[in-house]
């Protein structure tokens, strides 16, 4: 064994072993919803859809049902033109609106007025179920939240942006000085973007860019992408597998020595990602990336970057795609700080979807621990070095959780007890496919930190 393989922590002989893939790749994009077969669209009008904003099954309806509605809102755009001319006229010769504006008036006005305060314990049950079963994977349920009429008028704006979206999509190409890519072909899927990301402006001016999923090379065409994967000998990222089990990899990549593909994941990152600075100077950090492995390859789904040097902060950034991978990549980051023997906390400032995602993580850890608690006192400083969590993050979620009060002059940490059973009866239904296993972790910290 050599000093570099010691050092790196990948001794030949506890790597996993080699994956084979099959030689041939399937390029049929496919909608990114979970259970979506790509058929039907939004907006009622196009047989196919490969992204969210046009699922039918996202929005919690079926192909005939869109292709209903469409024809629906086509007949009520008939009449609102007729009646918006016969107005024009009335206009030209009185001030005052006609009878059929103020029966319309009236008519919203009323509709607004038998709005539902409140939901019912059946509804509530039903749509936390909903929650529960899909997650971020649909759009929640909006009935009986607010009126009929406004709950129409939104699901009329959705249909319309769909329907902009598709143009753009179809076009290839948005309006010029723009300099904003609408969407990217990524593997099998068409992913909307979020913000603009720093790619060259030959690149950035495209509506639509072709990414390698595989090396994150991008392209301009989809021509020259099918062109590419007939080539391209990559199945995995670069750098060493430092975790397997099941499906499931983590590959540690040092951005020193694969600088281009560090830059490529940090550009498509920052399609996501608002508060993203990282794109070029890569050379400081290692990236560990998640990937999910088929027959054709180690297909990414997330990753986060820490520096290679001693820092307080262990996360730089995380992007993951709806399947809960965001958590595991989490808990994977803080498995690395208590390898190291280290409080980790990540990065700020934090996105507000990142934002949501570690304080959901801290919260279950934090309720995880408090119920294998079996003393009388509880120290932050103990909750830390056990979970690896910083005491500040600790801190933050106790307060919010309201777990947290200032009494006779101390501080005292209260234990919810119904907090924590609705924790345990989630954690049961949730089961353990998405979960770390410390196990199968194959790694030990870079020299020097």
């Amino acid at each position: 064994m050599t000093k570099d393989q010691k050092d790196s922590g990948s001794d030949p002989s506890h790597r996993p072993k080699r994956r084979r893939f099959h030689e041939s790749y399937n390029f049929n994009m496919k909608c990114p919803t979970p259970g979506c077969n790509s058929l039907g669209h939004l907006t009622g009008k196009h047989e196919r859809h490969f992204s969210i904003s046009g699922c039918p099954l996202y929005h919690n309806l079926s192909a005939d049902e869109c292709k209903v509605k469409a024809t629906e809102r086509d007949k009520q755009e008939e009449e609102r033109n007729q009646s918006q001319n016969e107005d024009n006229r009335h206009a030209t010769r009185h001030q005052a609106p006609t009878a059929r504006q103020v029966r319309y008036k009236e008519k919203v006005q009323e509709m607004r007025k038998r709005r539902d305060v409140g939901l019912t314990k059946e509804q509530k049950e039903k749509y936390m179920e909903h929650r529960q079963t899909h997650g971020t994977s649909r759009e929640p349920l909006l009935e009986n939240i607010t009126s009929e009429y406004d709950l129409e008028l939104f699901r009329k704006a959705q249909a319309r942006a769909s329907e902009d979206l598709e143009k753009l999509r179809m076009q290839g190409q948005i309006t010029e000085g723009s300099n904003m890519i609408k969407t990217i072909v990524f593997g099998r899927f068409e992913l909307d973007t979020w913000y603009h990301s720093p790619y060259p402006e030959e690149y950035a001016r495209l509506g639509r860019l072709y990414v390698c999923e595989f090396c994150l090379k991008y392209m301009k065409s989809q021509t020259i992408l099918r062109r590419h994967m007939a080539k391209c000998v990559w199945k995995h990222p670069p750098g060493d597998e430092v975790y397997r089990k099941g499906a499931i990899s983590v590959f540690e990549v040092d951005g020193k020595k694969n600088k281009i593909y560090c830059q490529n994941l940090c550009l498509l990152a920052k399609l996501f990602l608002d508060h993203k600075t990282l794109y070029y100077d890569v050379e400081p950090f290692l990236f560990y990336v998640m990937t999910e492995a088929d027959n054709t390859g180690c297909h990414l789904v997330g990753y986060f970057s820490k520096v290679s040097f001693q820092k307080p902060q262990s996360t730089s950034c995380i992007l993951y795609m709806r399947q809960g991978y965001g958590k595991m990549l989490i808990d994977f980051s803080y498995l690395l700080s208590k390898v190291e023997e280290k409080v980790g906390s990540p990065e700020r400032p934090l996105s507000d979807l990142g934002l949501i995602s570690y304080r959901s993580y801290w919260k279950e850890v934090l309720l995880r621990y408090m119920y294998n608690f079996q003393g009388k006192e509880i120290s932050i400083k103990e909750i830390s070095q056990e979970t690896a969590v910083n005491p500040v993050d600790i801190v933050s979620t106790l307060q919010s959780l309201q777990m947290l009060k200032y009494w006779k002059g101390k501080h005292l940490v209260l234990k919810r007890q119904d907090l924590i059973d609705e924790w345990k009866a989630k954690e049961t239904k949730r089961g353990t496919n998405k979960t770390i296993d410390p196990g199968s972790l194959k790694w030990t910290p870079p020299k020097g930190t």
